[in-house]
Parts: structure tokens; C-alpha cells; sequence
């Protein structure tokens, strides 16, 4: 995995890319999590656009970076999300935790 920051607004954008499976994937993203929150950061989107799968584990960074976030108060949405990983969030019943869209456009509406 890896993922690039950007800003729109007031919203972190972190453009991932590759699968995410865990190993050293959790550390750079619960830092990159860690240091958003550290910035005063709140709104924070994932764009999945560039995600062709994530297993078990990366769905625990996942939902460890959602409860970090929702702890300091904030929101954490997903966009471009692909079939393939978006019926693995309904498997594993995370479709009522994450709250996904299908363009970044739609999730920054959402955060306004």
C-alpha cells in the first residue's frame, strides 16, 4: 500500500494505492492517521480508486484508523471503492461503519 496526501477544503484526501494486507501498511497509516488528527485534521477520505484488494488484516487498519479518528471527533469516508472490495465491506458487515461513494466529488458533498 501506499498513498499520497492532499487537501481539498477542509479534507485530507490520502489517494491509496496497491493492496492493502497489513504488515508494515498498519504502521504507515495509523501515523499518517496519527498526524492528521495531530494537525487539528477532521475530515479525512480515502480514495480506493487505485485499490484492487484488501484482506482481513487491512480491514483491521482500516477499522483502527475509523475509531482513531471518530475518538478525536472526526469523519472518515471512502469513495471509489470497487465491487470487489466494497462486497467484502458488506461480508464482513462494514458497510454501516464505513460510509463510502461512488466519486470524491459525492464524498466531499458529503462532508459539507
Amino acid at each position: 500500500m501506499r498513498f499520497k496526501t492532499s487537501n481539498q477544503d477542509d479534507v485530507a484526501i490520502l489517494a491509496i494505492s496497491g493492496k492493502i494486507m497489513g504488515g508494515s501498511d498498519r504502521d504507515k497509516f495509523h501515523d499518517e492517521i496519527k498526524r492528521l488528527i495531530a494537525a487539528g485534521q477532521r475530515k479525512v477520505l480515502l480514495d480506493f480508486g487505485s485499490v484492487p484488494w484488501i484482506n482481513s488484516t487491512g480491514l483491521g487498519i482500516l477499522i483502527s484508523g475509523y475509531a482513531s479518528l471518530k475518538q478525536a471527533g472526526g469523519r472518515l469516508m471512502i469513495c471509489n471503492v470497487n465491487d470487489r472490495v466494497l462486497s467484502l465491506f458488506y461480508t464482513a458487515q462494514l458497510h454501516d461503519i464505513f460510509e463510502t461513494h461512488e466519486t470524491k466529488d459525492k464524498a466531499l458533498e458529503g462532508f459539507a
